[in-house]
């Protein structure tokens, strides 16, 4: 990607853009995307007079993958060292799905390093699964380990393959054995605690048509942070900001620049 450069952190291989000049906005985006769909948002935000910090995070887009499976504490952690690597003390969030956990983490846990947050369809809600899926999942287990109680690990593997190409979503089909673990251990994680305890002043950008974190999400975080607002772009899916980045761009200004 032209303009973007690389750099090490926690020893780990990633690349950033960072584009505009004024006050800092770290931006950071969903599962399996990258710098290069945060770039829409952040030119009208340059434009703005704002410079935008942009990362693939690791394990994705040209961003080396961990050694280990992430939490979404290491996440957070890591983050704080990018801004520790840029000697950037705080900073306005922008986060999108997966950036949205993040930012729920940061706010929460390091409050002195963000000043005020904008969401876009965060994660961070855990669904809990339904009964059939609790049901089917047992006896996925209670089969697969009588396989490799008796020996029949070949045959364990099998049923594993076939369980996850029925039963895993694209995201988990798609990924590294530790991508894949580092989203189990993302997803089912609840993050309301977190979201409780979020003082920065926040903006929920969410679409009305999502499927992925339904608009009842969006309405859930916004009554659980302390201070924030629910702004709804209409037809817009789980890319609300992009299917409207300059109004996007719009309202995060105006979030940033008052009292």
């Amino acid at each position: 990607m032209a303009g973007s450069s690389e750099l090490s952190i926690q020893g780990i291989r990633i690349r950033e853009r960072v584009i505009g000049e004024g006050p800092p906005v770290l931006m950071a985006h969903g599962w399996g995307a990258s710098i290069d769909l945060m770039r829409p948002l952040a030119l009208p935000l340059s434009r703005l007079g704002y410079q935008c910090l942009m990362l693939d995070l690791p394990g994705f887009g040209g961003s080396a993958e961990p050694e280990q499976a992430f939490t979404i504490q290491d996440y957070a952690s890591f983050c704080i060292d990018y801004l520790n690597h840029h000697n950037l003390k705080s900073v306005n969030f922008f986060g999108h799905s997966l950036g949205g956990r993040i930012g729920l983490v940061l706010a929460a846990a390091h409050p002195q390093r963000i000043v005020k947050m904008a969401l876009s369809n965060s994660a961070g809600i855990r669904v809990e699964p339904t009964s059939l899926q609790r049901f089917r999942l047992q006896t996925y287990h209670k089969v697969r380990r009588g396989l490799e109680s008796i020996g029949a690990a070949a045959a364990a593997a099998r049923l594993r393959q076939r369980y996850n190409q029925h039963y895993g979503s694209p995201d988990y089909q798609n990924a590294s054995p530790v991508m894949r673990q580092t989203l189990i251990q993302v997803v089912n994680e609840d993050l309301l605690a977190y979201a409780a305890r979020v003082s920065a002043p926040t903006i929920l950008v969410w679409g009305d048509a999502d499927l992925d974190t339904p608009l009842w999400m969006g309405r859930k975080l916004e009554k659980t942070i302390s201070d924030a607002a629910l702004i709804v772009h209409e037809g817009a899916g789980h890319y609300a900001y992009l299917d409207f980045p300059e109004k996007t761009a719009e309202i995060m200004d105006a979030l940033f620049r008052g009292a």
